[in-house]
């Protein structure tokens, strides 16, 4: 985006007066929306922005200044008035710039910008049309569709030098069923790090169909009862408890500020015995993978917990300093408005050596959790309830009636130790994760898990 000699001077300038660190970050993103509500295309735009943001770092203090649009004047303009707030009498050069490589991990085939924007509308109406044809129950069908590229560029005056481009296609179904006394919603979603490609028939298929399924299983199931459980969570569900309810508490920043139950504990059995949580950057086109953060470090495997045993956390480029480890990657931002903060990836609990049937088996009489929903979670304490819209009562190691209305309550640091076996499966869900006023687009995984206690909150019998 500019040469590396003027990406040079800026660092130098952005250090004149002081300072230990300073990263350019360019970022230009373009994309389409498209809403589709119950028989017409309500809203199909076409964006671009572009922007960049230069960061100095100084001891503890962080200065960080953004702005629109790309021009050398504005780099400059800025990078002398983070000088100035520095303001101290030394000044300090960038190392000479080397642009940095690494396997690509979210190679594509066909850019947005080469897909019409008709061919992507019908996609819409056809998943609409798969979702609405589903059941004659389905009185309302509504479709989100978006696709964004994102190219990113990185200086540093450590003398890093990165560029990496990011592809989001998103699709998103939303279902309401009814039979005329009650009604139900169902949704479903999905979404990677890869071209247009990924829209494929099969995944618009299995989109609108999960969704309708999910709202005529809510119409034809009886209440779930409320008190404690075994529970069997099936990778169909993915990663969201993992991803809230422990993610969040195994980022750095959060163990630094004393906020998470994880801290102190490296070393320590935190779980059982053959759960491993990993957070990976490098599985190929998910929706959390990347080639590079956006502290341009290169995303890696990074494994959290390993056969019960906290290893560590997830950390930025910061939270690695003050701890003494390296970076793990982590470091993410939303856009060049953002700073970066340690994020998750792609989250999960690694596939066990056991069949689901087995699991389910084992159980004489439980709760089968087959999608999860939303909820609520404290990420410092990791207490959590979250909706469950599919279920299964589970009987004598038999899946026998349909439920509806659960929720699943708990702790994510006490399931972690109450899990007792563990599936040979892997599943995903993705989404895009909110945390300290920033999205990041994710994945999260589990296998098929039982859990040897659980609060089920439902109709109390």
């Amino acid at each position: 985006m500019i040469e590396k000699d003027v990406a040079k001077e800026i660092l130098d300038l952005s250090l004149s007066k002081g300072g230990d660190f300073s990263e350019i970050f360019i970022e230009e993103k373009l994309g389409t929306t498209i809403r589709y509500d119950n028989g017409k295309i309500e809203v199909a735009s076409y964006g671009k922005d572009k922007g960049f943001g230069i960061r100095v770092i100084d001891g503890e203090l962080t200065y960080y200044a953004s702005s629109t649009g790309i021009s050398l004047e504005k780099m400059r303009r800025l990078a002398e008035s983070l000088a100035d707030a520095v303001g101290k009498i030394r000044s300090v050069n960038a190392i000479d710039l080397v642009q940095e490589l690494t396997p690509n991990h979210t190679p594509f085939e066909i850019a947005f910008e080469e897909v019409p924007v008709d061919r992507k509308m019908e996609m819409v109406k056809k998943a609409a049309k798969i979702a609405k044809d589903y059941d004659d129950r389905i009185v309302q069908v509504k479709v989100y569709y978006s696709d964004q590229e994102r190219d990113v560029w990185i200086y540093n005056s450590e003398g890093k030098f990165v560029t990496d481009v990011r592809n989001y296609p998103f699709i998103y179904v939303e279902v309401v069923a009814s039979d005329g006394k009650e009604v139900f919603m169902g949704r479903d979603v999905w979404g990677e790090n890869r071209g247009f490609e990924f829209f494929t028939d099969e995944i618009i298929e299995k989109v609108a169909k999960t969704a309708a399924d999910i709202a005529i299983h809510q119409l034809e199931a009886e209440d779930a009862p409320a008190g404690e459980f075994t529970v069997v969570i099936s990778s169909q569900a993915g990663g969201t408890m993992i991803h809230e309810a422990c993610g969040h508490a195994l980022e750095a920043d959060l163990v630094l500020k004393g906020g998470s139950v994880f801290a102190g504990k490296v070393g320590q059995k935190v779980a059982f015995e053959k759960v491993t949580v990993v957070d990976d950057g490098t599985l190929n086109n998910y929706r959390g993978t990347m080639n590079f953060d956006d502290e341009g470090n290169p995303t890696e495997r990074t494994v959290l917990i390993e056969s019960g045993v906290l290893k560590g956390y997830m950390h930025s480029m910061l939270t690695a300093k003050k701890m003494g480890v390296k970076s793990t990657g982590n470091g993410r931002r939303e856009s060049y408005e953002h700073i970066p903060i340690p994020r998750m990836r792609n989250t999960f609990i690694e596939a066990g050596d056991t069949d689901p049937e087995e699991i389910i088996s084992s159980v004489d009489k439980g709760v089968f959790v087959v999608k999860m929903g939303g909820g609520q979670v404290d990420i410092v304490s990791g207490d959590f309830t979250f909706g469950v819209p599919k279920a299964f009562l589970i009987e004598n190691g038999k899946i026998t009636k349909k439920l509806r209305g659960a929720s699943l309550v708990g702790n994510g640091a006490e399931v972690l130790k109450d899990i007792e076996m563990v599936g040979n499966d892997l599943g995903f869900a993705v989404g895009t994760c909110g945390k300290d006023g920033q999205g990041a687009p994710v994945s999260d995984g589990l296998p098929t898990i039982k859990i040897k206690k659980m609060v089920i909150g439902g109709k109390a019998k």
